[in-house]
């Protein structure tokens, strides 16, 4: 664990133990065997059982619950993948305790940022912010390589109207709905911590709680642009198909519109009458393509006025 002395303002790394009142501490625990974990809570900094619980199963929704001396945060961080992996933290007076399943590696950045840098430990209101924010600035990262996702699904749409995206796009949408769910819940808790006295943190450290909050809800309204672009792909995609269509039909009524009176001329001109005044003329057989290349000609020439071609 990290622990930062107020008297000499020094950040030392020292084994898992009870900080002193003059110390606040910062321990990470991955992928905790529960015994380990329940040892550590209830037993060092005496913690509720329903908060060592929820620290343990770790299946939880984001939200804040207060006890006595303690608070227990749930919030989440967000892989390259989109996947999320939950973040219990456990916040007191001098302590705050981070447990997670998977490597996060910001996590781990912010670990040797406090060594280096004085001051970040402060208080444990400042530890929970800066996780936080690192946190939300993980997500404005990933959700905005969306738009060049969406991007490439619009312009291979517009190649050809008949790829297969429906696959990738309800994909998309399904993950869309699960991180917005996660963020809109988030934005609340973090909301319940600039406007509720949170107990450890300075009055003037609000603004910067705000200032993750209002990064939160952009994030949040682009989810909100993304599903409403992922909708509008999926229309686009059955209108230029319906249009490639019409244009087919069309091209196809066009050209047999072209024949059915060439097949009429040549339907009269086969029947088998003995008197037919045609049948001895020397010229008839030019005739007859002459007569149907001018009806050829003369359709051609009037559905170029009426711009049907």
């Amino acid at each position: 664990m990290l622990v930062y002395h107020k008297s000499n303002q020094s950040v030392l790394e020292e084994p898992v133990r009870l900080p002193a009142p003059d110390e606040v501490a910062w321990i990470r625990l991955r992928a905790p065997e529960p015994e380990q974990l329940q040892h550590l809570l209830q037993d060092v900094f005496h913690c509720h059982p329903l908060l060592v619980e929820d620290c343990i199963k770790m299946n939880q929704r984001p939200k804040m619950d207060r006890y006595k001396d303690h608070i227990f945060i749930s919030f989440y961080s967000l892989n390259q993948n989109l996947s999320s992996s939950e973040i219990a933290i456990v916040i007191g007076t001098n302590f705050i305790v981070t447990v997670y399943k998977q490597d996060i590696p910001f996590l781990d950045d912010l670990y040797s940022e406090f060594q280096q840098v004085e001051g970040k430990m402060e208080y444990t209101g400042r530890i929970l912010y800066h996780i936080l924010d690192r946190c939300v600035d993980e997500y404005m990262e990933h959700v905005y390589q969306l738009d060049d996702r969406i991007d490439r699904l619009e312009q291979s749409i517009y190649h050809n109207p008949y790829v297969r995206v429906a696959q990738d796009i309800f994909r998309m949408k399904r993950t869309l709905h699960m991180l917005r769910r996660i963020f809109v819940e988030e934005r609340t808790l973090l909301g319940a911590i600039g406007h509720q006295n949170f107990p450890y943190i300075r009055q003037e450290s609000d603004v910067y709680f705000v200032d993750i909050y209002d990064h939160l809800s952009r994030v949040v309204d682009s989810l909100d642009i993304y599903r409403e672009s992922l909708n509008g792909l999926l229309e686009l995609q059955m209108n230029m198909k319906s249009d490639r269509m019409n244009e087919i039909m069309k091209t196809l009524t066009i050209a047999s519109t072209f024949f059915m009176p060439l097949t009429f001329i040549v339907g009269i001109y086969g029947m088998n009458f003995d008197r037919m005044p045609e049948l001895d003329w020397n010229y008839g057989y030019l005739a007859v393509w002459v007569v149907m290349a001018a009806v050829a000609v003369g359709m051609w020439i009037y559905y170029k006025k009426k711009k049907w071609m």
